[in-house]
């Protein structure tokens, strides 16, 4: 008998009850964690998404150490808020984009839970590997995206002038949205391997098909390196090589789950 064998027969409402039931506790790691930033926003905007704006960002410090000509004196920016119920929208999103953060290993958690029936008995086994590489390129994804290529992109757009006759009085939902978006995108790219993964085992891609489409994932990679940083090359440099060196991690991921699922198919043939 297969492993295959061994599988659970389910039907597809087990499967919809199984994905109701991961979307619920999802939801609700996601409340937990909203309510707790909500009851603590002002700290949140203060110390954590109005902190890329100071010229003494530990981004902007690290930068000055490394050369004078990258230290920042001033970012002329205004925060203001134009609408009647932009504050409150501002808290609301934000303790919910916040709370998707901090609710991130319980989400991967559940979502293991999820898929676990779908797989064979040595890879249920690997449930911890799998949270934890999830959990931590999430993570990383995050914080290259709020000390990288936010402080980037405000600077740069803060800096940016056509003519001193113009001020820089930003909208509250405009920086919000640059700093949700550039961080949580981050966060989202940094999980290439784990979807690589997951395509490798379906057979959908394996580590030739990416060594072949290298240089298509390049010009992609450089493409949406474009989009979520300011126009200049630096930042596009900066953003890419990280980008590059998952993808070329992600081929190995393939490669190994190539080695792997092939002797699986040959034993159980």
């Amino acid at each position: 008998m297969t492993e295959a064998n061994l599988h659970k027969e389910m039907s597809i409402f087990d499967h919809l009850n199984d994905l109701r039931t991961f979307l619920f506790r999802s939801a609700v790691g996601i409340a937990v964690g909203a309510v707790i930033v909500a009851f603590n926003i002002q700290t949140v905007y203060d110390k954590i998404i109005f902190a890329p704006k100071n010229p003494d960002f530990i981004t902007y410090r690290m930068f000055c150490k490394i050369s004078e000509a990258l230290c920042i004196e001033k970012i002329p920016i205004n925060i203001i808020n134009r609408s009647m119920s932009g504050q409150f929208s501002a808290h609301i999103w934000t303790s919910l984009i916040f709370g998707i953060i901090i609710a991130s290993p319980y989400i991967i958690y559940e979502l293991w839970k999820f898929i676990k029936p779908a797989l064979y008995e040595h890879e249920k086994k690997q449930g911890l590997t799998f949270i934890f590489v999830s959990t931590s390129l999430f993570i990383l994804g995050i914080l290259f995206g709020y000390f990288i290529i936010t402080p980037l992109s405000v600077n740069f757009l803060g800096n940016y002038f056509v003519t001193d006759e113009i001020v820089n009085n930003i909208d509250l939902s405009s920086y919000n949205t640059l700093v949700r978006t550039t961080v949580l995108a981050n966060g989202v790219v940094f999980e290439m391997p784990i979807l690589i993964y997951f395509l490798s085992k379906m057979g959908l891609v394996d580590d030739k098909f990416l060594k072949q489409n290298r240089k298509y994932a390049l010009i992609l990679i450089l493409l949406l390196a474009a989009v979520i940083t300011p126009p200049d090359i630096i930042s596009q440099i900066i953003v890419a090589i990280p980008l590059l060196i998952l993808y070329e991690f992600s081929i190995y991921v393939a490669k190994v789950v190539g080695k792997k699922y092939g002797s699986d198919i040959m034993s159980n043939t």
